[in-house]
């Protein structure tokens, strides 16, 4: 028996086997590293030159206590409005539409009728109807017989909002070269989500019929509730935690692959006019909660369309609940998404 041969056959079985693991781990690390670069690649549209020239916004102002109004007043309709309770939904159509009367914006309804009967998107226009066209929207109607404060009355006191602004800003150059129409829209919600009866269904179609094709879409999907507490934001698979925060304190400009140019278009000129975090994301289509908005419908004629959201139900708790009031919004975050959201779509005319 030769032990010092066996010794030192073991000995190098050993230290090859040890080579061999270390190796392995270091191929792994690398496929993981390279699949994180991927992933942040692909998800997260990083651009490489900047988002260009930057629209001037004066001294614009977008008030916190103005936003609050508005949540109020259309999450205090009682019964709530809902497509059921048609006095409701006029009502906050009519809110609408005083309040851009009382800024001196002009503005239209839009109705259409559906099986239960008629219904009205409101309409403002700003800038030249002869250049390129950008469509901002947000839904006015609520899930059942709750308030909708984040769900949607904080979207559409965004949008009320811009339309005051853009009003006051009717001599800027921009609005020279282009045309923003807001569109406040009805029966986003069930049982009408997803199906061709939504308000901003019916909108697409029109605009399609009309020949009007928008350079893209933004829809303002709750923009009201923020929070610092950790772990308190969700995504629809886990994986997303890798590339984005954990905690509820972000806006996120939501999208598809094809559009990833205009997601991150959109996130740096946001980034250049409000003190938040924006996160853009730029999903596989088949990813969970990517298409819940008013945007799905104008995916449909195939135009470039994106959701402002705080994510949902991915992180208000209340979402579609009794619980979604208004004093669970933060109005001076909304105030800087809505300032974002404005200084984004005129330098992007």
């Amino acid at each position: 028996m030769n032990t010092k041969s066996d010794s030192a056959l073991n000995s190098n079985l050993a230290r090859r086997l040890i080579t061999t693991l270390r190796n392995v781990l270091i191929l792994l690390s690398l496929a993981l590293g390279a699949s994180w670069i991927v992933g942040w690649y692909y998800l997260k549209a990083p651009t490489l030159s900047g988002p260009g020239e930057s629209a001037d916004l004066g001294d614009t102002a977008i008030e916190a206590s103005v936003l609050r109004a508005h949540v109020e007043a259309l999450a205090g309709l009682n019964p709530p409005r809902n497509y059921a309770h048609k006095a409701s939904l006029n009502a906050a159509a009519s809110y609408i539409e005083s309040t851009w009367k009382s800024a001196e914006v002009a503005s239209e309804r839009q109705s259409f009728k559906t099986h239960d009967g008629e219904y009205h998107n409101i309409i403002a226009r700003f800038g030249n109807a002869q250049g390129p066209l950008i469509v901002i929207g947000a839904h006015y109607d609520v899930a059942g017989q709750q308030p909708g404060a984040d769900d949607n009355a904080s979207g559409v006191a965004g949008l009320i909002e811009l339309g005051r602004a853009l009003q006051k800003l009717s001599a800027h150059p921009k609005l020279a070269e282009g045309q923003i129409e807001l569109v406040a829209y009805s029966l986003e919600e069930p049982p009408y989500f997803g199906g061709d009866e939504m308000g901003s269904a019916f909108h697409a179609r029109k605009l399609r019929d009309e020949g009007r094709v928008p350079r893209f879409m933004i829809s303002l999907e709750m923009i009201g509730y923020f929070t610092d507490e950790a772990n308190s934001q969700e995504f629809p698979i886990p994986l997303l935690s890798a590339f984005y925060p954990t905690r509820g304190n972000f806006i996120g400009v939501v999208g598809v692959q094809k559009d990833r140019k205009l997601i991150a278009q959109l996130r740096d000129h946001m980034r250049l006019k409000m003190r938040l975090d924006v996160e853009g994301v730029a999903a596989p289509s088949f990813l969970p909660g990517i298409d819940f908005s008013d945007h799905r419908n104008y995916w449909q004629m195939d135009w470039p369309a994106v959701m402002i959201t705080n994510t949902a139900f991915h992180r208000n708790k209340e979402y579609h609940q009794v619980g979604d009031t208004p004093d669970r919004l933060d109005y001076q975050k909304m105030a800087e998404v809505t300032r974002g959201v404005l200084g984004a779509a005129l330098s992007m005319l």
